[in-house]
């Protein structure tokens, strides 16, 4: 089974390359700023709607502006490329998936898209439009293949990294007999209606005493002097290691329940509700439920595993899992309960009897007709609506 898959790798530029790289960043990143703004004020005051092609036909004259000679200094490739990405954005936009695109900062993320003929891949090494030289990739794994594109970034904290995009055979995992229903909570990320319970980590609490000094430290100083500059770099260091740990024991930990069952159930839920709860908020961003789930779809749709997503208004932490008694009201304080049925009197642990429930109306859902063997449901979309 052929798939596309990106693959992502750091790379240690030389200073030239350095120079050249902020180069096509600035003018990248303006040319997207400019053609927003074009695009927002044409159809605020003359109430006509740019397309692509507009936007790229007035690229051509902005070019010609001997104000601007800077901009045919870098390739015209990734300048391109950001008009296209604007124009995705707007779609998005309009398709209600997305909020209104907004203007790229300077000490944000900056990118640079290049298509295959704005690079040369040769016996493993990769020369960028307009340099010489070879970027110095720190390979942390092996890909088959020709780049079909190829993204250089560099976040906040100055760390460059360069994006493959390539068509490979993918290998398939064994087929399993394992079905789960999966739980997503604070105390624990995940818990299984096996009774496995994933803990949590809870990388952002574990630095943010240290974090919240640099932020005093950052606000002290003098906007625009090079000391404010060094702090600002640390705790953009210190951010991008937090996002860096929380990623690595999502990846793990989704990976494994993939691995492991051919089928997955979970849960939808409003994060962007949950998240106005002020005594949550916080909590619920460390977990990365939004992340966790993305994972969850790509690789059941790579391996062929079953995943589905049952309504968000199901009792599932208020149903007893063996009898069905649903229980009038149950707080979050309460991690573990009885259930008041004569006939039944099961002890529940909270996240676990959960996770059944989810894995038993999963299955339901499947057996009547809404979903196939190796089928997907957008979770998401789901997960992120409010």
């Amino acid at each position: 089974m052929k798939q596309l898959r990106g693959f992502k790798f750091r790379f240690y530029p030389t200073s030239a390359q350095r120079l050249e790289l902020a180069q096509t960043f600035g003018c990248t990143r303006y040319v997207y700023n400019w053609a927003l703004a074009l695009r927002t004020n044409s159809y605020y005051q003359a109430g006509v709607s740019l397309s692509y092609t507009d936007t790229s036909n007035a690229l051509t004259k902005l070019k010609k502006d001997p104000e601007k000679p800077w901009l045919k200094q870098v390739s015209a490739v990734p300048l391109q490329q950001g008009l296209r990405h604007l124009n995705t954005a707007f779609i998005n936009f309009f398709a209600g998936r997305n909020k209104y695109p907004r203007f790229k900062k300077k000490n944000g993320r900056q990118s640079a898209h290049y298509a295959p003929n704005a690079f040369k891949w040769i016996d493993g090494k990769l020369t960028l439009a307009k340099m010489s030289q070879p970027l110095k990739i720190r390979w942390s794994r092996h890909f088959e293949g020709q780049p079909k594109s190829v993204t250089i970034s560099k976040d906040p904290s100055n760390r460059y990294f360069v994006s493959f995009l390539v068509e490979e055979e993918l290998e398939q995992w064994q087929a399993t007999e394992g079905k789960i229903g999966v739980d997503l909570g604070v105390l624990d990320v995940m818990v299984t209606s096996t009774g496995f319970a994933s803990s949590n980590p809870k990388h952002y609490q574990k630095y943010q005493a240290r974090l919240k000094t640099l932020q005093r430290r950052l606000a002290k100083k003098k906007k625009g002097s090079s000391n404010r500059y060094k702090v600002r770099l640390k705790v953009a260091r210190l951010h991008a290691k937090i996002a860096d740990c929380r990623r690595d024991f999502l990846h793990k930990l989704t990976t494994q329940l993939v691995r492991e069952n051919q089928a997955i159930y979970t849960e939808t839920l409003a994060v962007k509700n949950m998240m106005a709860n002020r005594k949550l908020s916080k909590a619920i961003a460390d977990c990365g439920w939004g992340e966790a789930l993305r994972q969850f779809q790509y690789k059941c749709k790579w391996h062929d595993r079953e995943l589905g997503a049952i309504d968000r208004w199901f009792p599932s932490s208020k149903r007893c899992s063996s009898c069905g008694y649903i229980l009038d009201k149950l707080t979050l304080s309460v991690r573990k309960w009885t259930c008041p049925n004569d006939s039944c009197r099961t002890t529940h642990l909270r996240d676990v009897n959960a996770a059944k429930n989810i894995l038993a109306v999963g299955q339901t859902v499947f057996a009547c007709g809404s979903g196939t063997g190796g089928e997907t449901i957008d979770l998401l979309s789901l997960a992120i609506q409010g």
